[in-house]
């Protein structure tokens, strides 16, 4: 049986048909799906309207990012993704570790050519069935792990800029301050060139910035 029961069916992402990357064959559609944990829990903060101007963005020190994350509506699939994974939700329910999340928007995931959960070495390897059954199910689920990973930069809060850090998966990334054509500065995560569409949230371990793209996920 093909395995893709790990998202909620919510997430657009598993379900949508997408052409799979050159010489790859699409995925099967999940026959039933998981559900996931309900959230937020009783007591959670309503959706924080950011902007632009990171100035707008007003530091909320009795709240942590795993609260603030899964009031962002347009962050839906990434908060799914982030509580798949002890190693990716713990960062953000740790009060004592301040975090940058980078969080790419749920158009930005629906639309990418390759999906979070695969990898092209897998297939390569293994062909059309590289995602069948338990073995198709762990390796899906490592590939998830990873792509989280590489959006969370665990350890640095407030982030300066041109200040390097390591990513959750290894990788090392900093960020610029560029001005686009209309002249507008913007920050620009580095060495990707993955634009910042804004700081949604600063919180009491750290800030979620929002992602016009992904950082690689290899």
């Amino acid at each position: 049986m093909k395995f893709f029961t790990l998202l909620p069916l919510s997430l657009s992402l598993c379900t949508a048909a997408t052409a799979p990357p050159s010489d790859q064959q699409p995925l099967r559609r999940p026959d039933e799906q998981q559900r996931l944990p309900p959230h937020p829990p009783p007591g959670h903060l309503p959706v924080m309207m950011g902007s632009s101007n990171d100035n707008d963005s007003q530091v909320q020190p009795a709240v942590l990012l795993y609260d603030i994350l899964g009031t962002q509506r347009s962050l839906t699939t990434f908060f799914s993704l982030t509580r798949m994974h002890e190693s990716t939700s713990e960062p953000l329910s740790d009060a004592n570790t301040n975090t940058t999340v980078l969080a790419p928007g749920n158009v930005v995931i629906d639309d990418l050519p390759r999906k979070p959960w695969e990898n092209p070495s897998d297939y390569a390897a293994l062909g059309e069935q590289a995602y069948d059954g338990s073995g198709g199910k762990d390796r899906a689920d490592d590939n998830l792990r990873r792509f989280v990973e590489a959006h969370l930069v665990v350890g640095t809060s407030p982030w300066e800029a041109g200040v390097k850090a390591k990513t959750a998966a290894g990788t090392e990334v900093w960020w610029e301050a560029k001005k686009d054509k209309d002249g507008n500065e913007q920050r620009v995560i580095m060495p990707d060139e993955v634009q910042v569409d804004r700081v949604a949230s600063r919180v009491a371990n750290g800030e979620v910035w929002i992602l016009k793209g992904v950082l690689n996920y290899a």
